[in-house]
């Protein structure tokens, strides 16, 4: 099972661009989705600089749909190789498909929640995995654009917004579900992986890191019925813990 292979943004586009001062909107942003699969699009947060901007330029916050499944600049297309949903924060300086969008091109997937599938009494269960009080995660993710070579200058589609989850070995409470969970942006590191004019790097990837584990520690999380197994299945019934 992948690490975080399903989660949960009930929160509305509107509602987004609000809470993190976004300067731009981008165009057909998903709505609320209580079980956002691999290749569904996602809000991504990221600054950006201006065309023409310097090093001295205040960089642009912009949100927009991305495709969950990192396209590489240099791929043939969404169908070539491995779906690249998860980053190991491990390896992400040396992969081929990572390490270029780590230097420059980093943003923020912000979620309600994840789904994460444990064993219990020898069977797997969906566990959903929370923040207390309704408290927004912030998946750390980098991002990359693939132009389509078969589509003509200036054809709508031409250009695919793509992002991966990056992940780090599970710490705190939620250990015992899984060896490995998305690194969880601390609000006070959200600018600094953010901004384009910081080259992204092991120190950066070291901060975000130990911030993901402080942010775990206040996790919760509960067991849920299956149906979120399901793509087809949808709505706030199924974070309703197992039972209620």
């Amino acid at each position: 099972m992948l690490v975080c292979g399903r989660f949960v943004v009930a929160i509305e586009p509107a509602d987004l661009v609000t809470l993190f001062d976004v300067d731009i909107v981008g165009d057909d942003l998903p709505s609320p989705s209580w079980n956002v699969a691999p290749t569904d699009p996602v809000p991504l947060i990221v600054d950006s600089l201006p065309r023409g901007g310097d090093e001295w330029t205040e960089p642009d916050r912009r949100i927009a749909a991305a495709r969950w499944a990192l396209v590489p600049g240099w791929s043939k297309g969404p169908a070539d190789g491995p779906p690249l949903f998860n980053a190991r924060i491990e390896t992400v300086t040396t992969k081929p498909s990572f390490r270029e969008a780590l230097v420059k091109r980093r943003g923020a997937i912000p979620a309600n929640g994840y789904y994460e599938w444990s064993t219990v009494d020898g069977e797997k269960t969906p566990q959903y995995i929370a923040l207390p009080e309704g408290e927004l995660m912030l998946f750390a993710a980098l991002y990359e654009w693939w132009r389509d070579p078969s589509a003509a200058e200036g054809a709508p589609g031409r250009w695919l917004l793509s992002t991966t989850i990056v992940t780090q070995d599970s710490q705190g409470p939620l250990a015992p579900i899984h060896d490995r969970m998305p690194v969880l942006l601390a609000p006070e590191l959200l600018d600094d992986w953010l901004d384009p004019h910081t080259e992204g790097d092991e120190y950066l990837l070291e901060a975000v890191a130990a911030g993901g584990v402080v942010t775990a520690e206040r996790a919760e999380y509960h067991p849920v019925g299956p149906e979120v197994g399901a793509v087809r299945n949808n709505g706030p019934q199924l974070i309703r813990p197992l039972g209620v």
